[in-house]
């Protein structure tokens, strides 16, 4: 069994200057490891795609960029080329969602850069300008009606731009595991019925971060019985990876690919779609990323 993997060149063009981490040799990193995979170019994003989940003033901000480099926080440089590489990875994700929802596909990962999982309605932050998964899950919800969708966030850091997004949008669930006290600062106390924030301290095992999964998170999807399920996929907790403090490795990314893969196959007739969010070791990012699509690939729908 195959999966959908989106992707296309733009992405490669947006530059954080030199020596940046997230940089384009994170993708191609990525698209020279993986395997049994259809392959499809993410499409543009349009306006509308997009005005779900951000402000349209706060759109024709990042759109209408042409001319010069500008910091729209300390993280995140907007540069004339970040605009189409951002609407494609957006894109990526109203694709993926097409693809998966019209049973073309039990799943499907997202090749692409930015990454989005900070970036808030109307600001950039944290590497992030468009929101993508947000962008994903809102089309989920628009075009197919869904009433039901989880995401998992296990990036290192919190996936703060998504909860502010879906807050008070309870048709939508996020479990975000992330290493605390650490950037952005926030998640540790702001839980609720649908907003499961999972804080792990710096030094966290993969042992204590299968613990905190299974007693926090894996029963909350359970109890929430998601009709699809969306992975903001960050490998940036990874031990080599000198982002962050937490000592992961692949197979730990593997596993909690397959508690995912279980709860979507009880109750999400197995659909995942999954993008890509940190993870900055490249090599030590295309091993986690293959054991992520390794386990997405041979799950039985």
């Amino acid at each position: 069994m195959t999966i959908a993997y989106l992707y296309h060149p733009d992405c490669l063009q947006h530059d954080m200057g030199v020596g940046h981490p997230e940089c384009a040799d994170r993708l191609t990193a990525i698209h020279e490891k993986i395997k049994d995979v259809h392959n499809y170019e993410a499409p543009l994003a349009t306006h509308e795609q997009l005005g779900r989940v951000h402000t349209a003033h706060y759109i024709d901000k990042i759109l209408t960029h042409t001319e010069g480099t500008i910091y729209l926080d300390p993280d995140s440089l907007l540069t004339p080329q970040t605009p189409q590489a951002a609407l494609r990875a957006a894109g990526a994700l109203v694709s993926a969602t097409d693809l998966v929802l019209s049973d073309q596909y039990h799943a499907a990962f997202c090749n692409i850069r930015p990454p989005g999982h900070h970036a808030l309605a109307d600001h950039a932050m944290g590497f992030c300008f468009f929101n993508n998964i947000a962008v994903g899950v809102a089309h989920a919800i628009a075009q197919y009606g869904l009433q039901r969708v989880a995401i998992v966030d296990f990036d290192v850091h919190h996936g703060n731009g998504t909860e502010s997004i879906f807050k008070n949008e309870t048709r939508v669930m996020l479990c975000s595991s992330f290493q605390h006290p650490f950037y952005p600062g926030v998640g540790a106390d702001t839980c609720s019925d649908h907003i499961i924030n999972i804080p792990l301290s710096a030094g966290t095992t993969g042992a204590q971060f299968r613990h905190a999964i299974t007693t926090d998170c894996l029963p909350a999807l359970h109890q929430f019985a998601p009709q699809i399920i969306y992975i903001s996929a960050g490998f940036d907790g990874h031990e080599n990876d000198d982002i962050s403090m937490m000592r992961l490795h692949a197979d730990d990314y593997a596993w909690i690919t397959q508690e995912i893969v279980s709860i979507a196959q009880q109750y999400a007739q197995g659909r995942i779609i999954s993008t890509l969010e940190g993870g900055y070791h490249l090599e030590s990012l295309a091993e986690s990323v293959a054991a992520h699509l390794q386990v997405l690939t041979k799950a039985d729908n």
